[in-house]
């Protein structure tokens, strides 16, 4: 079942010899850090083995939000936020961003009450959060069924197309002197004198002194073949669109059990406000410990399966030498099949909550695979028994949005800038150095 069709951006022909960085992954983390290092006059090669965008980046739901985030992350999505008003500007493209508000439901008073703190963590920040009331909500929305305590809304929050944006940010990347390198997979690093001197791709070597790994859900096969500890597992998100639908909502809206964008075409994205499928794998063992504090807050709304995924990924070597083709190279796009089951049960209880959508067209479903943290947060951090080396992965499905703010954050960790916010819970250290490991936020 074909992704969504994400605007092409063609690689370059030609491999630098040596660069000063090389990113590895083309999604809007990678293209983002890409982008924020090229202004800098840092020579870059954006390697990607597919290509750019094709995975979770252009997979996710488009939500640019600071609403409901874990605390730990309100500062760096601040500045992405303010990032996101001048991307397109700064790209010369369209990114389809719009701040549009988003609204999260509250259906019950605990909900209401733990929306209401939240709000607490915005402190010190230029942005307009409030609570609706009921009333409020059903006046907003004259036309719908929904009987709810209140709401969470933050009218500055926004949106974009994930179609358009990594390759946007690529392209501009590109335009500042930066090398895009697609179908160019990276099989591993190389050192001297045990630090980062250059990266061997399938189409050859590059020398290098710094290398930030941003390989989305492949992160942890990568990061394991160089003895890095790195919990990161796949959960699978699944997403329908429909066709252009005339009258529907402008703010996109989370509910439990369903959540929907309008698009800029005119449809709509949705998707369960609550719900992902879990495959157990090899790796849910090896990482069994490290993800209990999730599981145990949010074991209800995942859906375990046994299947074919466990042997599939049982067949991927952890080792391999730089000389023969590595896993990266065998898959160049994850493209999981979606549960129609899921995205269709969406949509009959956003017909429900809003009748309009009953003329609603599905145009397209699609999966996507969101590269998940214990404590879903993301790790943006140099290795310190590695000099030179750097990961930023494990966006747990919020990557999208905070991506050009933590694009810039690695930058800064790579050039030695003061970094734009404290990176300090997102180092990689938290999982080895007796730090408490808290899943803070379910959205």
């Amino acid at each position: 079942m074909p992704g969504p069709y994400v605007v092409p951006v063609h690689g370059d022909a030609e491999l630098p010899k040596d660069v000063d960085v090389v990113v590895i992954g083309g999604g809007i983390i990678g293209a983002s850090t890409a982008l924020e290092l090229a202004e800098r006059g840092v020579r870059v090669a954006l390697c990607e083995k597919g290509g750019i965008g094709q995975e979770q980046s252009s997979r996710n739901w488009g939500w640019v939000r600071i609403a409901c985030r874990d605390p730990r992350e309100v500062p760096l999505m601040a500045e992405s936020l303010r990032i996101w008003d001048t991307l397109d500007q700064r790209t010369g493209r369209d990114t389809g961003f719009k701040r549009a508000g988003i609204i999260f439901t509250s259906s019950t008073e605990q909900e209401f009450s733990d929306h209401s703190n939240w709000i607490k963590n915005l402190e010190g920040h230029p942005i307009e959060a409030r609570m609706l009331s009921g009333q409020e909500f059903r006046s907003m929305y004259p036309g719908t069924t929904m009987n709810l305590k209140g709401a969470l809304y933050t009218p500055t929050d926004a949106r974009a197309e994930p179609q358009k944006a990594a390759p946007a940010i690529a392209e501009a990347a590109r335009a500042n002197g930066a090398a895009i390198l697609t179908e160019c997979a990276v099989r591993g690093i190389e050192t001297a004198a045990g630090a980062v001197s250059g990266v061997v791709t399938e189409r050859g070597s590059i020398a290098c002194k710094a290398v930030v790994l941003a390989g989305g859900a492949w992160s942890s096969l990568f990061a394991g073949t160089l003895g890095i500890h790195l919990p990161q597992l796949k959960v699978l998100n699944s997403v329908l669109r429909t066709k252009p639908l005339e009258g529907g909502p402008e703010q996109t809206m989370w509910a439990s059990n369903f959540a929907f964008r309008k698009r800029q075409d005119g449809g709509y994205t949705i998707a369960s406000g609550n719900e992902n499928i879990v495959d157990i794998v090899p790796k849910s063992f090896r990482f069994a410990l490290d993800f209990v504090p999730a599981l145990r807050k949010e074991w209800r709304a995942l859906k375990f399966r046994l299947g074919w995924r466990f042997w599939d990924e049982l067949r991927i070597p952890d080792r391999w030498t730089l000389d023969e083709p590595s896993p990266f190279e065998y898959c160049r796009v994850l493209d999981p099949r979606p549960s129609t089951g899921m995205s269709d049960n969406a949509l009959a209880n956003l017909r429900r909550a809003f009748p309009i959508f009953e003329s609603a067209q599905i145009a397209q479903r699609w999966g996507g695979y969101m590269d998940v943290m214990p404590d879903a947060i993301p790790v943006i951090s140099a290795i310190d028994h590695i000099p030179g080396f750097h990961i930023a992965t494990g966006f747990s499905g919020h990557g999208f949005g905070i991506g050009p703010g933590a694009g810039r954050l690695m930058a800064d960790i790579v050039t030695g800038r003061t970094p734009v916010v404290d990176p300090k819970d997102f180092r990689l250290s938290r999982f080895t150095d007796g730090s408490k490991i808290e899943l803070i936020s379910g959205y």
